[in-house]
């Protein structure tokens, strides 16, 4: 079988696109290596680049972007929407075909160390290639986003893997990278027909797995009940394995629930979708559409058209007819057109 990964950078730009064309090109110079998607937000300020290959190309591909990124993109004036914390802020490498988890860990490791011995960006390992525990989830390693960087950099508990000790001036310039190897996720947003991030929040705290704080009274407002230790007792949301938050996405003029499901087999997507819309509900508000940021597995999209076609009573025989029945019920195209030949994975890359 052939040998193929998927790499999945953010970076901390959206809105110049000569600075993402430059990375975007630094990526598809290498051989054996295909740019699939480019994504950027002008709000978020934020652009994630799906590429895939063979693991040495992507793996050589990725260098290139960090170094790009590194050069182009200066973390002292960046603010965005979206939690960040470098140039390149987060970078996976998730295995396609031939290729085991544990191996992708090890390529993120042997990359973390060459960013930081040739560029002199610190470095995060997270997911399957943390090195620590602490380190595992993205958010640990992010927290305090950028500006927080110059005091977790001489902290010996909280120091990246790679560069930690001193605040340098590439350092201050680029932030650092969090960089690792995951199974696929799936970042996807949920639009409201209203601009009250409350309400938005107050659905995310509802679904995510993490929960929300429990309080007196008002379940989001109210004073925060605390264990014996001063511990905030949590109460647990409705889907596993997804990370959500509420925001406003000022070009559109819209709150949404910003989501990433970082396990596919414990959620999928129809089944957050159809949860999110029964929260919203009980906001007094609904969901108009979802927007998918990036790639999705084809397995996403034809798992939501037969429960669809099932919830509806139709029988839909081909896959085209399910991904297409998935695509309306969603409305994945609410703010910009969803064409699946432009956007799964497995078309892309002629594995279907």
């Amino acid at each position: 079988m052939e040998r193929i990964v998927e790499c999945v950078p953010n970076f901390s730009e959206g809105r110049d696109k000569g600075i993402i064309d430059a990375i975007a090109g630094a990526i598809a110079e290498v051989d054996g290596v295909k740019v699939l998607h480019v994504d950027m937000g002008a709000a978020a300020h934020r652009t994630v680049i799906t590429f895939a290959g063979v693991p040495e190309g992507v793996c050589e591909a990725a260098f290139r972007a960090v170094k790009t990124a590194s050069e182009l993109i200066d973390m002292r004036v960046h603010h965005g929407e979206h939690p960040r914390i470098g140039a390149t802020d987060v970078l996976p490498i998730v295995p396609v075909a031939g290729v085991t988890l544990e191996e992708c860990a090890e390529m993120a490791r042997e990359l973390s160390k060459r960013i930081y011995e040739e560029l002199s960006i610190p470095v995060y390992c997270y997911e399957a290639a943390a090195f620590k525990a602490e380190h595992h989830n993205l958010e640990d390693c992010r927290k305090g986003e950028y500006e927080a960087l110059p005091e977790k950099i001489v902290s010996e508990k909280l120091m990246p893997d790679f560069g930690g000790g001193v605040m340098t001036e590439q350092a201050a310039r680029s932030g650092a990278s969090v960089v690792g190897a995951r199974n696929f996720l799936i970042a996807v947003n949920f639009n409201l027909d209203t601009k009250d991030v409350d309400k938005a929040n107050a659905i995310a705290c509802d679904v995510r797995a993490r929960g929300h704080a429990k309080r007196l009274g008002d379940p989001y407002k109210g004073k925060i009940v605390r264990d014996v230790d001063g511990r905030a007792v949590m109460v647990p949301g409705t889907l596993r394995a997804v990370k959500a938050i509420g925001w406003y996405i000022e070009e559109y003029g819209i709150a949404q629930v910003s989501m990433n499901i970082t396990d596919i087999t414990q959620t999928a997507l129809h089944v957050a979708y159809e949860e999110v819309c029964r929260k919203a509900e009980k906001q007094g508000c609904r969901v108009t559409g979802t927007e998918i940021i990036g790639l999705v597995p084809k397995c996403m999209l034809v798992d939501a058209g037969r429960y669809f076609a099932a919830k509806e009573g139709a029988v839909l025989d081909s896959e085209h007819e399910l991904v297409a029945l998935a695509v309306e019920r969603m409305n994945l195209s609410d703010l910009a057109p969803f064409e699946p030949k432009k956007r799964v994975i497995e078309y892309l890359l002629g594995l279907s």
